[in-house]
């Protein structure tokens, strides 16, 4: 069974899920955790939002597993906001600035034409075009609420042995591999999120969730990502803010258009051959800025507003017990959610940078640390290849052109086109050709249709003539 799951704060990572099925990977996105199989997370899709006044980090994940088993810890800075949020932003996000490969502008083929008396060829044929509770002795609980299936606590600790007792003893499995990971974060000063569902909630009822922190953050917890990966892991990330970002402590590139070649028998490019002997170049250690476009909140939004808001959100209960459950509509989740992902949205536009990354273990042992570049310009999401190969070959063209029609007279099914006493008929066009009109040319031998046109001319005079005379 699947688990879409969203998780943001300043610092953020998955700690551990004691996974009993097959299977647990994320979709687009990586926070690794292996299953009982030794089945690794080998994608991620994450989400900043960053304003001067707050940060929002989102997470995209997809589980597969024991509901009981599953469970989340994130190092964070100071008290955080938890709200429910959708999968449904990642795939408004990813539809606005997908990358898209657009093949050549072939020139366009000769064809035989009738739009001249000449009988050159010339006529255009068009361009191709291509194209996610307790305590315990060391450890305070500076918080701790129930968001819709979810138990949450926030926990401050400078005793990372406590700590994970605490966690262990409250329901969250922390893996041996992990420990030292949560104990350099306790070392450097990091508060923790955890959280996990609320006893009796199947998988059905997981909906990812966003942390907010305060001021602007833009450090993502690699360290924590690490747990649980693979040879490489894959991030998507979507910075959304009022400028173009890139990594601050990572090398940084980005695809020439002019170095894409298009393929027209596979009806492809070599785009990601491109990317990955970029990443091979750099060791698996480089960030890739894929688009940096200028979008208008409004589009975002009005994309996740066109669903059923019951079906991507779920509404929080009202609850007594001071545990954070204010009863809110699925709606008024969703309102929320988006007031969050795009705070003070009404300034017109928000500059929203795609980056990805296939990064080995090692470049996992250094979080990452985002920074405004210094080359501010848009980067389009589409890239317009120039070169190619395999490309169509256009149809030959007969050397002289044959004749306009079948050589009778009067007009055929385009009608007949002609100046200065010409005449001809129409030619229809070649398969596989555009004709933009037809010409007229002569018959064959010269004679049939133009002989016949002459002569009743000659005779018209002749008998205009005698007319004349009559009249004398």
């Amino acid at each position: 069974m699947r688990l879409h799951v969203m998780l943001g704060a300043m610092g953020l990572g998955l700690v551990t899920m004691a996974v009993t099925a097959d299977d647990a990977r994320a979709c687009g996105g990586t926070f690794q955790s292996p299953s009982q199989d030794g089945d690794l997370v080998s994608d991620h899709r994450m989400i900043f939002s960053v304003t001067p006044e707050q940060t929002t980090l989102y997470d995209e994940i997809e589980y597969q597993g024991n509901p009981a088993s599953f469970a989340w810890v994130l190092p964070i800075h100071g008290q955080v906001q938890i709200g429910l949020s959708s999968d449904a932003v990642f795939a408004a996000l990813d539809q606005s600035t997908q990358t898209t490969i657009e093949s050549p502008n072939l020139p366009p083929c000769a064809s035989c034409s009738c739009g001249d008396f000449a009988g050159n060829a010339g006529a255009d044929a068009g361009a191709a075009s291509g194209s996610s509770s307790g305590g315990g002795g060391g450890v305070t609980v500076t918080s701790q609420q129930v968001v819709g299936p979810y138990d949450t606590v926030q926990l401050q600790s400078t005793d990372p042995t406590a700590l994970n007792d605490w966690l262990t003893a409250n329901g969250f499995s922390v893996p041996a591999a992990v420990q030292p990971v949560i104990a350099a974060y306790v070392a450097e000063g990091f508060d923790f999120l955890a959280l996990k569902l609320q006893p009796g909630q199947g998988v059905q009822a997981m909906r990812p969730v966003s942390v907010t922190t305060t001021g602007a953050g833009l450090t993502l917890p690699l360290r924590m990502v690490s747990a649980g990966t693979g040879p490489t892991v894959s991030i998507t990330l979507w910075v959304v803010a009022q400028g173009r970002y890139e990594a601050a402590n990572f090398p940084n590139f980005t695809v020439d258009p002019s170095t894409l070649v298009w393929d027209f028998n596979a009806q492809t490019s070599n785009y990601l051959a491109v990317v990955q002997q970029k990443e091979s170049a750099g060791n698996f250690a480089t960030w890739q800025t894929e688009s940096s476009l200028d979008i208008s909140p409004y589009q975002i939004e009005n994309t996740v507003l066109a669903g059923d808001a019951s079906s991507d959100y779920e509404a929080v209960p009202a609850s007594d017990a001071g545990d954070g459950g204010s009863g809110e509509t699925a709606e008024e989740v969703r309102q929320n959610d988006l007031a969050t992902l795009f705070p003070g949205s009404d300034s017109g536009t928000v500059r929203i940078t795609r980056m990805r990354a296939d990064l080995n273990q090692a470049a996992l042992a250094s979080d990452l640390t985002l920074q405004a570049s210094s080359d501010q310009s848009d980067l389009s999401n589409f890239y317009q290849v120039t070169q190619s190969v395999n490309a169509p070959v256009c149809p030959a063209v007969p050397n002289p052109c044959p004749p306009c029609g079948n050589g009778s007279s009067g007009s055929g099914s385009g009608g007949v086109v002609g100046s200065l006493g010409g005449g001809g008929t129409t030619k229809a066009a070649s398969p596989g050709q555009q004709s933009f009109g037809c010409s007229a040319v002569p018959a064959d031998g010269g004679g049939g249709g133009w002989f016949e046109l002459t002569l009743a001319g000659m005779l018209g005079v002749a008998i205009a003539r005698s007319r004349v005379r009559r009249k004398r």
